[in-house]
């Protein structure tokens, strides 16, 4: 027996969330990407506390859905895994993509890309592989895919966006060493121009945290 594996091309239909409205006072757009395990929904009001009249949020759904549990009720999401991680990468930048032209999103606005655990390797592909303007990547509680290179980001630096990686001190998914090593990348992707914070707390989402961003 003999099988191949072939690819058919289609279009698909994808959610996602906002909070609030755009207005004239609207100062910052967010576009802020999950981690494995969550959904655009839940996810989203962790930014509920920022202030309604100069934040508007933009939630991406990662495409991969599955039941957290074995009793069928939870339901979680995933961006990518190793199974035709490839294709899937393309497939996710073209949905930031159309969410972005969708959104209307211009230079006008202070535009922050946010990043969580998983979320961070979509957020630098997306940021690094499509030269996407933003005046704030913040990286928080993940790791940047190996593949992107320094060039991928210098574009970033030469219009002087604001970069800013966090992590918690506890982390159970990122030991000392392996922070100590993404550390050193990113110093050298972002040729130490990047602001690395760590925090008392593990791999966790801190409301407070995320309202200094703005500071």
């Amino acid at each position: 027996m003999s099988t191949a594996k072939k690819q058919a091309t289609y279009t698909t239909t994808n959610s996602y969330e906002t909070l609030n409205t755009i207005t004239p006072n609207t100062k910052n757009i967010w576009i802020v990407l999950h981690g494995i395990g969550y959904l655009s929904r839940y996810f989203i009001r962790y930014f509920e506390t920022l202030p309604t009249d100069k934040n508007y949020i933009i939630a991406p759904q990662a495409p991969s859905k599955y039941y957290l549990k074995d009793n069928y009720k939870r339901v979680g999401a995933s961006w990518l895994t190793k199974e035709d991680t490839n294709i899937e990468i393309q497939n996710t930048l073209n949905y930031l993509d159309q969410i972005y032209q969708q959104e209307g999103i211009s230079s006008k606005h202070n535009i922050i890309i946010f990043g969580y655990s998983q979320g961070v390797s979509i957020a630098s592909r997306w940021v690094g592989l499509r030269k996407i303007l933003c005046d704030h990547l913040v990286l928080y509680s993940g790791g940047i895919p190996n593949e992107l290179k320094q060039k991928d980001f210098q574009y970033l630096l030469d219009q002087n966006s604001k970069i800013t990686c966090i992590v918690g001190d506890k982390d159970e998914y990122i030991s000392e060493t392996n922070r100590k090593k993404e550390f050193a990348k990113i110093n050298h992707l972002f040729q130490e121009k990047a602001s690395q914070v760590l925090f008392d707390g593990g791999h966790e989402v801190k409301k407070e945290i995320i309202a200094s961003i703005l500071d």
